[in-house]
């Protein structure tokens, strides 16, 4: 005898929710400093730049991210790190070195809820004096239906406040509070659990779409 499946009741199917939130830094969008400071000052000076654990270079572009204009950061950091003069001033210009490239898959995610109808935001960890450059490059932006930008805020991931201003957006842009929040690190995924916010560390595309399809979002399934 055959055996059969029996239908889930449509109650207890999965329900997607009302928006999808993406970070954008390596989750849509590929960024390494390295290439953009090796542009002045070569990769073995960049590199060790930005590994160097006395100069903290995380924590200079995080607080820049949480609303620090790139004209205090530079000078904070030549005043604190002469000998780094060349390198902490060659960020700035050559910024768009550092945007390697689109994530692979994660665009094409993107672009499938969009075409679909879902309603879609971006939570990102970046400088005001830098979005625009972002902006410029990548025109998938503009399927974004708001972006909360930290900088432009004056506060980042994972500080919980962030997560109040993205809560406030989305209710006054969409008039709907239901979110699946994406992001890279696990540091922000736990943030926003603790809001209460449905959270996915991404690791991979491909285990994105599958994350997305098993919480009821309108996706391909892959071969």
């Amino acid at each position: 005898m055959a055996d059969t499946v029996t239908p889930v009741p449509d109650e207890l199917a999965p329900r997607p929710a009302d928006v999808v939130v993406f970070d954008l830094g390596n989750v849509l969008i590929r960024w390494d400093p390295v290439p953009a400071i090796a542009a002045a000052v070569g990769q073995e000076r960049a590199a060790a730049f930005v590994a160097d654990p006395d100069f903290d270079f995380a924590s200079w572009n995080h607080a820049n991210d949480a609303g620090r204009t790139l004209d205090e950061a530079e000078h904070a950091a030549l005043a604190s790190h002469p000998h780094y003069a060349d390198e902490v001033l060659a960020y700035r210009p050559n910024f768009g070195a550092s945007l390697v490239g689109e994530v692979d898959g994660t665009v094409d995610i993107l672009r499938e809820l969009h075409d679909a109808g879902i309603t879609l935001f971006a939570l990102t960890n970046w400088s005001a004096d830098l979005f625009p450059v972002a902006v410029d490059r990548f025109e998938f932006l503009d399927l974004f239906d708001d972006i909360i930008v930290s900088g432009e805020e004056g506060v980042a991931k994972p500080d919980p406040e962030i997560f109040e201003v993205l809560e406030e957006r989305v209710r006054h842009r969409a008039g709907l509070d239901d979110c699946i929040f994406i992001d890279d690190s696990p540091a922000n995924v736990l943030a926003a659990e603790e809001t209460g916010m449905d959270a996915i560390h991404f690791t991979g595309a491909d285990h994105l779409r599958e994350d997305l399809i098993a919480r009821g979002m309108p996706l391909r399934h892959l071969p």
